[in-house]
């Protein structure tokens, strides 16, 4: 496919810009070692077993280096459910990109159901249970019931997204553009991260202040920004995977008949309207009374998720050369399961 000489990591490098701090977590070279050794190739090495090439690809994503951008002053104990997570968000992607939409809802009620502590690992028959319980246990040790209630109610809207992504896909119909934002605002899978600051600072907000609205939308246009940016990034890998129904470039290159370099830049447009929507509303937060230094702290980490996405993703192999699993070895793994 020509792409007309143009360079998507270029646009991403030189016109994606975020007036935020870049820092990260001093602890990112311990949890990556802990990611490699102790999960990839120990509790997790059975998913891709006779796979050592697909497990390189994972350890070379580097999920605890991203983390580390995302929570840079978590403390080592207080990281390690956070790199967890980032791992389960790989590995659940892939697993589950080639999965017919039906089959995704039994996934869905089950990983919720494991989260909520109502079922165990074995009693829930998905390949990834083990880790989401041992996440679960991880949280609790750091956060209320309550928190944990809110971040799986958020893995549930993951799901939800990716559950509709696959129905285009497999429908191979595109949504609008403005669907296609909403639907990968819930896929993006950033909302369940952003629930969990309060793992790193150890301030837990009350329950109003989650569900206030200027708090709603900066959570919301967080995950737009990523996911602006994260367009761009994977467009070429979603033409090689056919993942280009849900991609926000591609449906507007589809909805407009435009070339790629020109759906790049409208995607460029709506990120930057956003991003100074964000920093309207950061700049003005309502007064929280005594929650207010910990409400700006909160934004503050917020907008480091941005700058910090940035950072880390415009140098990994996963999105920038064909360092992704196979659709077709993905597919088989699942089969194996399954059968």
């Amino acid at each position: 496919m020509n792409h007309e000489n143009f360079s998507t990591l270029e646009l991403l490098r030189k016109q994606f810009k975020y007036p935020f701090p870049t820092l990260k977590n001093p602890n990112a070279e311990q949890l990556q070692e802990i990611t490699e050794s102790q999960w990839i190739d120990g509790e997790y090495l059975w998913l891709y077993a006779q796979n050592p090439d697909l497990r390189k690809k994972y350890k070379k994503t580097k999920t605890a280096h991203i983390a580390a951008q995302w929570f840079p002053t978590a403390s080592p104990e207080r990281f390690k459910p956070i790199c967890r997570l980032m791992l389960w968000t790989l590995y659940n992607d892939d697993l589950y990109e080639e999965s017919d939409p039906n089959e995704i809802g039994y996934v869905h009620a089950q990983s919720v159901a494991i989260l909520n502590g109502e079922i165990t690992a074995e009693e829930s028959g998905i390949p990834l249970g083990a880790m989401l319980a041992s996440l679960r246990e991880e949280l609790l040790q750091f956060i209320p019931k309550e928190s944990l209630s809110r971040f799986t109610q958020m893995i549930s809207r993951y799901f939800n997204g990716l559950e509709t992504e696959l129905k285009y896909k497999k429908n191979k119909m595109y949504p609008s553009v403005k669907e296609c934002i909403t639907l990968r605002e819930d896929s993006i899978c950033l909302y369940p991260f952003l629930q969990l600051t309060e793992v790193e600072t150890g301030v837990v907000l009350p329950p109003e202040i989650h569900e206030h609205p200027v708090i709603q939308r900066l959570q919301a246009l967080a995950c737009h920004l990523v996911t602006f940016f994260n367009e761009v990034q994977s467009v070429i890998k979603d033409e090689a995977t056919d993942s280009i129904y849900y991609n926000i470039v591609k449906v507007i290159q589809h909805q407009n008949q435009m070339s790629l370099k020109e759906a790049c830049l409208e995607d460029l447009r709506l990120h930057n309207e956003d991003l100074k929507e964000f920093l309207e509303l950061q700049a003005s937060l309502p007064d929280f009374g005594i929650w207010h230094d910990a409400v700006v702290n909160w934004v503050h980490y917020m907008s480091m998720v941005l700058s910090g996405w940035k950072n880390i993703s415009t140098k990994l192999d996963r999105y920038n050369q064909a360092e992704f699993p196979s659709a077709v070895e993905l597919k088989e793994k699942l089969n194996q399961k399954q059968s």
